[in-house]
């Protein structure tokens, strides 16, 4: 039995609002500056990845179990931990001396990401009655939205003082935050679900085993032996986790929900789409800050086209889906974004102008603004309401997990055919690289002509107030 203080609703809309952007703003932020974090710290482009992967791998394992924590332990609890972990992991990443060290502190950020995020919406909604819930989840993933579309400009802006203060800027606002929560939020508790504990290292592992292996295989090769160790072990570690969840009373990913050729085809959908948005915007900040030499805040201008597109297209793009269903517009949304990735790698150069990345781009973002409000519709509509939150929190799950990947295999093919050395070099791993950022998208797009042809919404009950309500949509998006 869910039990609840309900507080001040404009004043946990207010702080949960500031938090969930300061998290989601991140990721992108982050990639916008790796090349100067590169210029200092030093570091292949399969080394600076992981700077990006930690963080969401770390994420994506730690999101269901948080949402368990804050339903037993408190969920304002529970938040205000995150909050303050998230602050200390960020100044540990300022003040980090190496590469190494930064992608520990990253991976510790991911962890109090993937408490903040679940349990942002969860406090939110739970502190407005049912009949404005709809209204303000629209407001938490628009937030979602504007730090895709502001993320590479806010990056590029902050980045022209220092690379520090990407993560610098999130203390104060954390630990604000956090005091705030703790003195004004309202404490609520869910049903005291089991933790499937077991399964966390699994999966973990596996993420972790099969993300490195990739990664090495295009340093390397794929017959070296760390190599195939990693991939075989992280093989191993992943069916350990399919086989822990068919056994265990509450599982972590529940499989049944795998018998829905729907849900199953909306969540490779959802992996797919996620690899390819994280993986090319990975890459092209790279292109143009190290092959083109734009700085970072020009950068981030430059991005517009693609990243702020969402903001207009995508609501006009939720309304058609409920009036054509989710399939058709899943379907032409990521094919767009694979013929405006390839078209951007075409034309890619280490002398050519900007120009010629404008139209492309905009294919690109109509294409992500199509698809980003229908894939997680189409796996919450295939599912019977009182699942719903369970669905939401295994399609967010599945989304982190599939950006890690898509970073992993275009890091992989960008090592083996180029390198950071010259912009020459820049290009010659850019263009083959983006190309796989466009395969994943249109394999997405494959995989969603299986979702079934009636239309797939996300139900519009008090269901959307459980804890892991919606995060999957934000998901999609940041």
């Amino acid at each position: 039995m869910d039990t609840n203080t309900r507080g001040r609703p404009a004043v946990s809309l207010l702080l949960t609002s500031v938090a969930f952007f300061m998290v989601a703003l991140d990721a992108l932020v982050v990639i916008t500056a790796l090349p100067a974090i590169h210029a200092q710290l030093g570091g292949s482009v399969a080394t600076l990845e992981w700077t990006v992967n930690a963080y969401g791998l770390a994420f994506a394992a730690g999101i269901v179990t948080a949402s368990a924590l804050g339903d037993r332990l408190g969920r304002r609890r529970v938040y205000v931990a995150g909050l303050i972990l998230f602050s200390v992991a960020s100044a540990a990443c300022a003040l980090a001396p190496t590469v190494a060290m930064l992608i520990a502190a990253r991976a510790v950020q991911g962890v109090g990401a993937a408490i903040v995020t679940p349990l942002s919406l969860t406090i939110l909604t739970s502190s407005f009655p049912a009949a404005k819930r709809g209204a303000v989840v629209g407001i938490w993933g628009g937030i979602a939205g504007l730090a895709v579309a502001g993320g590479p400009l806010v990056g590029g802006a902050v980045v022209q003082l220092s690379w520090h203060w990407i993560f610098w800027v999130n203390v104060p606002i954390g630990i604000a935050a956090a005091i705030a929560s703790a003195r004004l939020l309202p404490e609520s508790y869910g049903p005291a679900r089991r933790l499937d504990l077991p399964a966390l290292p699994l999966i973990a592992g596996a993420s972790v085993a099969l993300t490195w292996g990739l990664v090495r295989a295009g340093g390397s090769s794929w017959s070296d032996g760390f190599t195939v160790a990693l991939l075989a072990g992280g093989a191993a570690l992943l069916a350990g986790f399919i086989l822990r969840e068919r056994v265990a009373a509450e599982p972590m990913v529940p499989l049944r929900l795998f018998r829905s050729r729907t849900f199953t085809a909306a969540n490779a959908a959802t992996f797919l789409q996620s690899g390819a948005i994280l993986s090319a915007a990975f890459l092209t900040t790279e292109y143009f800050q190290l092959g083109l030499g734009y700085g970072p805040f020009a950068t981030g201008l430059r991005l517009l086209p693609w990243t702020a597109t969402p903001m207009i297209v995508a609501p006009l793009a939720g309304a058609l889906a409920d009036r054509i269903g989710t399939r058709p517009m899943l379907v032409t949304g990521l094919a767009l974004q694979a013929v405006g990735l390839v078209w951007v790698a075409a034309v890619a150069s280490a002398s050519g102008g900007y120009a010629q990345f404008v139209a492309p781009l905009i294919i690109a973002g109509v294409g992500i603004s199509m698809s980003i409000p229908t894939s997680a519709s189409a796996a919450l509509g295939s599912v019977p309401p009182a699942e719903v939150g369970t669905a939401s929190g295994v399609n967010n799950t599945l989304g982190r997990f599939g950006g890690a990947f898509g970073i992993a295999i275009v890091t992989a093919v960008f090592t083996a055919h180029g390198s950071l050395a010259s912009s020459a070099g820049v290009v010659a791993g850019y263009r083959p690289a983006l190309v796989v950022s466009a395969v994943l998208s249109l394999a997405g797009s494959a995989a969603a002509v299986a979702i079934g042809g009636r239309r797939a919404a996300v139900a519009k009950d008090t269901s959307l107030g459980r804890a892991e309500g919606i995060p999957a949509i934000a998901g999609a998006r940041s």
